[in-house]
Order: structure tokens, then sequence, then C-alpha cells
């Protein structure tokens, strides 16, 4: 069983401090939360919560997920790095290709794109982005930085996108994973044909346990039973050294995280504070699974 410590919300001048110490406790990875910007007048609906208010506002901070992770990179050297989740179908795939593979190069491959279609509308309409195609447009991103991650010279025709012959260099060493979020069955099919994981919102363990039995039947479906695939649930509930057995054992839950540091050490708190909550993590839960 693998964890990452979620880091969304610390504040930004603990960053790669934290994520230094993530390495030192033993964590497999790190995971960023990603937003452009958050609405002064909100009318989308949170979608993973029972009133649709989310957990933050304009005053929580959300770095830019890449130029964070660069920083991170520099002074760490086995800590994986990824989006839990970018919005992927709010940006541009050409150069969202040459920044995740220069950063995959520059880390030794540590990167992970944790992708989803976002659910904030005034975002995509603030930046001109259609909204209703968005799932669509980001399933068709995936094929157009996957042709430019090869460096090899390639072309793309399609729905949303339309590239001339081009050559992306310099290439990852490999191309860089992708993990989809979302709970909804397109969500999961995407994840199951396309995806080489998937990440949680955040469940219960019996709603983690569907979603995984869910997974591994799609993945069947599409002939991907046998390929690499990693997934990374959150649990809602406290962790239990028994119930993460099990969802490993039956379900085939790769990853699970520590809380983000807001909802157990409350808004603020100090470095020391965040680094003794992850050796405690460490001690129960990483050194008695990992």
């Amino acid at each position: 069983m693998k964890f990452w410590q979620v880091l969304s919300f610390s504040e930004p001048e603990q960053l790669t401090a934290l994520a230094v110490a993530a390495e030192e406790a033993g964590f497999e990875g790190i995971l960023l939360a990603d937003h452009l910007f958050f609405p002064s007048r909100l009318e989308s609906r949170y979608p993973y919560s029972e009133d649709g208010r989310p957990m933050f506002d304009g005053a929580t901070p959300f770095p830019d997920p890449w130029t964070t992770m660069a920083a991170m990179s520099s002074v760490t050297r086995r800590l994986q790095m990824a989006t839990m989740v970018f919005i992927l179908p709010l940006r541009d795939p050409v150069e969202l290709a040459k920044i995740l593979g220069t950063l995959a190069l520059l880390a030794d491959g540590r990167v992970v794109l944790g992708a989803g279609a976002g659910w904030i509308r005034e975002e995509f309409e603030v930046q001109g982005v259609p909204w209703k195609t968005r799932g669509a447009r980001m399933t068709e991103m995936v094929e157009v930085m996957r042709k430019l991650w090869s460096g090899e010279e390639v072309e793309h025709h399609g729905a949303h996108f339309e590239l001339p012959p081009m050559q992306m260099s310099p290439k990852p060493p490999t191309p860089v994973p992708i993990y989809f979020g979302g709970i909804g069955e397109r969500a999961l099919q995407r994840a199951a044909r396309i995806g080489d994981g998937w990440m949680g919102t955040g469940q219960t363990p019996e709603q983690a346990a569907h979603l995984l039995d869910r997974l591994h039947a799609l993945r069947r479906e599409f002939g991907r039973a046998n390929a690499p695939f990693e997934t990374i649930v959150p649990l809602s509930t406290p962790p239990d050294l028994d119930v993460l057995k099990r969802l490993e054992a039956e379900h085939g839950m790769s990853a699970s995280s520590c809380y983000p540091f807001n909802f157990s050490l409350g808004p603020t708190s100090s470095f020391e504070q965040k680094r003794e909550q992850m050796l405690r993590f460490a001690e129960h839960f990483i050194a008695p699974l990992g």
C-alpha cells in the first residue's frame, strides 16, 4: 500500500520544505490541487458536498502546481508529485505537453498528471473555453499530448484540435502518467479506457469498494485488465489498518492519502506541526503497510 500526502490548501511558503519532510517520512508522493481563480460570485455547484458549497474560497491558496513541483523536485530525489486534480480541458494541450514534458525530464519522471473535467463553470467562461464539450475535449487532449511526448514528428486532426506535422523536444523519459478523477460513470469509463490510474474524491470504505470494483470490471471490458493501473483513494473516514488491508486485498486499492493539514490541524499551522503529523502517520500506517 502506497500513501500520498495531500498538500492542497497548505501555506505556499512551506511547500518545498513539506515535500522534503514527506519524502523523509516515507510517503510515496504529494498531491496538489488546481484552480486558476475563485469567482467572487460563484454560481456553480460543488459536486462533493451536500449543500453544493466548497470548503475553500477566494483567499485559499492555489499555487500553480507545475511551478511548485519544479521547486519540489529540486530538493527531493524519490518523491512522486501529482495533481488531484488539474482541470485539464481548461488548458491548451500543446503548451501543457511542453510544460509537463520538460518537468518530467528534469524531475526524472516523478510527475503524474491527475486530471479532471472541472466543476467551476465561471473558470471556463473567463478563459473562453466551451463548457459543454469539456469531457470530449479532455479525452482528445490526452491523445494529443501522448503523441507530442513521443518526440517523433506527429500530426493530429480531431473534433477539437487540429495540429499540422510537428515535433516537440525534449521529450520526457517516458510518457507522463495520467490518472483521472471523478466518480460518475463517464469518468470511470474514461479512466478505465485511457487512463494510467484513477483518483478518488474522499470516499467511505463502502463507496471506495464499489468504485474500485466497477473500475476493475470496466478495465476488463476494455481489454486492459493486465495493464499497469494505480488507484489513489482518499478515505473520508479515519484511517484504519484493517480497512486499508481489506481494500487492498479484496478490491485492488493501491494507494490512499493522509488528510490535508487544514482538516486536522486547522486553517493555519506551522511547518513543525505538519511534519509531526506526517511522522505520526508514517509510524502508524506507512511502516506496517508500506
